[in-house]
């Protein structure tokens, strides 16, 4: 089925937001507690796959364990447009970084994405798992072996943690980037991890013992903080954890903690 021709705007600078307009009777799916807001007239709807109609219960659960299995919930929410005029309907990202719209035609169709990376797209957007066929890169490359496929000729938002770049990459040519840093590729990239060359540099380099290696052709979009590793430094520095106030000027210390209630 031809996906939905979707118009949108995204708002904000870390913490981003994206607004789709919706002409009657379009439809775009979402990850469950994305919605942001609806105006007058947008449906909301729960379903297990809003593009198999015909597949029956069986391939319904099927498509939502294999959805499960990417780090997506079990389910997928719809929002249509059942009004007489244009409405709007937001999906706000879950933690701070960027929002990325990609046309999946000028992707060829498809793209692989990491795990929970969803957000949004339009009503015939395709989100299903792709297993890595390389052992190495699924131990080691930071995405581990099941990666997100994401395919249709429509729009599909992705969201990831600290700012996008993207590359694009022509036959052969090879860039490595640090494990984890992967948000997107197109299927025509091969990817693959390497160990970090010299003794001096796995011990001591601070950049962990291996890289992913991309190989082209193909465009791949990177994140410059992948979440979890932000989460680790959080945590790390929390007092409660263990870690030390930086960059406070307070002569109390922690005993000022306590009576501004952060500790």
């Amino acid at each position: 089925m031809p996906a939905d021709i979707i118009d949108y705007q995204i708002v904000g600078d870390d913490m981003q937001a994206v607004i789709i307009t919706l002409d009657p009777r379009e439809t775009v799916l979402a990850e469950a507690g994305a919605m942001l807001y609806m105006q007058e007239g947008i449906v909301m709807n729960t379903t297990l796959d809003p593009n198999a109609q015909n597949s029956g219960l069986l391939g319904k659960i099927v498509s939502g364990a294999k959805r499960a299995l990417t780090g997506e919930s079990f389910f997928v929410t719809t929002f249509s447009n059942q009004g007489a005029k244009r409405q709007d309907v937001a999906f706000s990202a879950p933690y701070p970084g960027r929002i990325q719209p990609l046309d999946l035609v000028e992707w060829g169709g498809t793209v692989l994405a990491q795990k929970d990376a969803f957000l949004c797209a339009a009503r015939g957007i395709e989100v299903s798992i792709a297993f890595n066929r390389r052992i190495g890169a699924g131990f080691f490359g930071g995405e581990g072996f099941i990666l997100q496929r994401i395919q249709g000729d429509g729009l599909a938002f992705v969201h990831a943690s600290g700012t996008l770049i993207e590359h694009r990459l022509v036959a052969g040519e090879t860039l490595r980037v640090d494990t984890g840093c992967l948000v997107a590729m197109e299927q025509t990239v091969d990817f693959d991890i390497q160990m970090v060359p010299g003794l001096k540099s796995k011990l001591f380099g601070g950049e962990g013992l291996f890289f992913t290696l991309l190989t082209g052709p193909g465009r791949v979009i990177l994140q410059s903080m992948p979440f979890s590793r932000l989460a680790d430094r959080i945590i790390a520095a929390a007092p409660r954890a263990g870690g030390k106030r930086k960059g406070e000027g307070s002569v109390l210390g922690g005993l000022g903690g306590l009576l501004d209630g952060d500790n």
